[in-house]
């Protein structure tokens, strides 16, 4: 069956668990830094490494690797992999700070009083050494699976 086929594209495993490896890599990393086990990292954005980073490397890589990387898929696939990474470290990145500033200001106005309404999400966005980690974690599962 042909749907089925779709369980034998090592390119869109590698990537798949090139992303999942880096979210689960985001659970020790984070518990070295702030010593709490943070479960929900399992299914956020954000974070050390960065998982869109992993999965479109990997992705781009795979195709490459399989395809030949002066194939006129492979460089799609860098342009798109370009775009997500630009969007995770720059756009994303932006708007977590502004998160962080809104919600430092109404920390001020309520002067410890808790607020009944929910935080904005921070951690939107990726460093660029948080995406180089990625995008390098995605170049070596690809390479794995199909080097």
């Amino acid at each position: 069956m042909r749907l089925l086929s779709v369980f034998q594209n090592q390119v869109l495993i590698a990537a798949l668990i090139a992303w999942g490896i880096a979210q689960v890599v985001k659970l020790p990393v984070e518990f070295a830094t702030k010593r709490v086990w943070n479960w929900s990292l399992l299914l956020r954005a954000g974070g050390m490494p960065s998982s869109h980073a992993a999965l479109v490397t990997a992705a781009a890589h795979g195709i490459g690797l399989t395809l030949g990387f002066n194939s006129g898929l492979y460089a799609l696939a860098v342009v798109l992999a370009m775009i997500v990474i630009y969007d995770a470290t720059g756009i994303r990145r932006q708007a977590g700070r502004h998160a962080e500033i809104i919600n430092t200001m109404i920390q001020d106005l309520v002067e410890g009083h808790p607020l009944h309404q929910e935080q904005l999400m921070e951690v939107l966005g990726h460093s660029p050494f948080q995406a180089l980690v990625g995008m390098l974690l995605g170049l070596v599962v690809a390479q794995i699976m199909m080097g």
